[in-house]
C-alpha cells in the first residue's frame, strides 16, 4: 500500500514524465511536417480543395491518408491511379461515368472548385507515406500488342482517360477490358459509333458515355482500330 505522500509524488512524477513525453513527440512530429518537401508545394488551391473536402464530408463516404469511411473508394492515390482528367470528368457528373452503379452525388462544382480538389488529391497523392497504401496485386491477362501496333501514337485523350480504365500492351488500368486486339474485332465506324454513345451500342454496359468532341472521337477511334 502505498502512504498518500507516495501517492502524491507518484502522480506528479507520472504526469510530469507523460507529459515531457507528449511534448516531445509533438515537437518531433512539427519538426517533421514542417521540415517535409510536401509543407513547400501546399498552395492555396490545396488548401481551398481541402476545405471542399471536409465541407461537402467526403470523409464520410471515402478514406483518405487511412482515414475516413469505406463505404466508396480509398483515394490517397487516385490522382496516380485515375489521373487529373478522368477525376475531373467524373466530378462533373459521377452517374454518367458509372451509369446505375455509382451513388455518389453529383455536387455542380465550379471548374475552379473542381481543380482546387484535384490539386488537394494530387498533393495527398504524392505525400512520403512509407509505402501506405500498399499496391495490389493483380493477375494480368493482357495480350502484348505486335510491334507495328505498339508504334501507333496514343492520342493525348486515350493517355487522359482512357487509361484509367483500359490497358494497352500491359500498360493502364485494370477496369475494363485490355484493347490490345480491339481492331481485329471492330471497324472504325463501329469504334465511332460507340465512343458516341456506348449505352445506345450495348445497354448497361459499364462503359460510360465520356463528354468527346466529334474530332476527339475520330482520333480515338482511328488510333484503336490500329491496334491489331
Amino acid at each position: 500500500m502505498l502512504t498518500k505522500f507516495q501517492a502524491k509524488l507518484f502522480f506528479l512524477v507520472g504526469t510530469f514524465l507523460f507529459s515531457a513525453v507528449f511534448l516531445l513527440l509533438t515537437y518531433d512530429s512539427l519538426k517533421y511536417v514542417y521540415s517535409s518537401a510536401s509543407s513547400k508545394t501546399l498552395s492555396e488551391e490545396v488548401i481551398s480543395g481541402k476545405e471542399l473536402w471536409e465541407k461537402n464530408n467526403c470523409m464520410g463516404c471515402h478514406t483518405i491518408l487511412g482515414e475516413g469511411a469505406y463505404y466508396a473508394p480509398e483515394l490517397t492515390k487516385v490522382y496516380e491511379r485515375r489521373g487529373p482528367e478522368w477525376i475531373r470528368v467524373f466530378l462533373k457528373d459521377p452517374q454518367a461515368m458509372y451509369p446505375g452503379e455509382r451513388k455518389m452525388v453529383k455536387y455542380d462544382f465550379s471548374e475552379s472548385q473542381i481543380s482546387d480538389i484535384i490539386a488537394f488529391l494530387k498533393w495527398n497523392g504524392e505525400l512520403d507515406l512509407k509505402g501506405f497504401p500498399p499496391k495490389p496485386e493483380y493477375k494480368s491477362s493482357t495480350q502484348l500488342v505486335n510491334a507495328e501496333s505498339a508504334a501507333v501514337v496514343q492520342p493525348e485523350k486515350f493517355k487522359q482517360i482512357c487509361t484509367a480504365c483500359h490497358s494497352v500492351g500491359g500498360a493502364g488500368g485494370n477496369v475494363g477490358p485490355a484493347l490490345d486486339s480491339v481492331g481485329k474485332k471492330y471497324d472504325i465506324a463501329y469504334l465511332q459509333n460507340w465512343l458516341r454513345d456506348p449505352q445506345k451500342i450495348k445497354p448497361g454496359t459499364a462503359m460510360p458515355k465520356l463528354p468527346l468532341s466529334e474530332n476527339e472521337i475520330k482520333d480515338l477511334s482511328s488510333y484503336l482500330s490500329q491496334l491489331k
